[in-house]
């Protein structure tokens, strides 16, 4: 068996992204069926079509994880956190997903995410020191 050395990517790049995911996705598949890996993109527009936030995620193993959620400050407040979070929930719940789960951090929007009827099911202190990272889910 030829040995193995670990280097320092000081410079990632999208193919020492694929050299990690491809063992680990084979692994996967091999363990527990295909994830059926579906990106989710919903884009918030400006009147000039900008693209000034939105949410992204992806539907795996029948849950969609939504790793960003972006309204612009100025756009606070005037529903469009929600209407994004409806619209994942549809697209999850058309696509058989059985839920939703995220993190946020503790200076971010826990509060938000409860609201919409999900529940913290893990949190790590001290990330950064000082603050609370929060996992959460909402299980149809």
């Amino acid at each position: 068996m030829m040995t193995l050395l670990i280097n320092i990517a000081e410079k990632p790049s999208d193919a020492d992204y694929e050299a990690i995911f491809k063992p680990l996705h084979a692994y996967n598949v091999h363990s527990a069926g295909d994830p059926c890996i579906r990106p989710v993109a919903l884009l918030l527009t400006d009147e000039l079509s900008n693209h000034v936030g939105g949410l992204w995620g992806q539907c795996a193993y029948d849950w969609l994880f939504i790793e960003l959620l972006a309204v612009p400050a100025e756009h606070r407040g005037r529903g469009y956190g929600t209407a994004l979070m409806a619209q994942a929930e549809d697209i999850a719940r058309s696509g058989g997903c059985i839920g939703i789960w995220l993190d946020t951090y503790e200076f971010q929007a826990s509060g938000f995410y409860e609201k919409l009827g999900f529940e913290i099911f893990g949190t790590l202190g001290d990330h950064p020191v000082g603050q609370k990272r929060f996992f959460l889910r909402k299980r149809f």
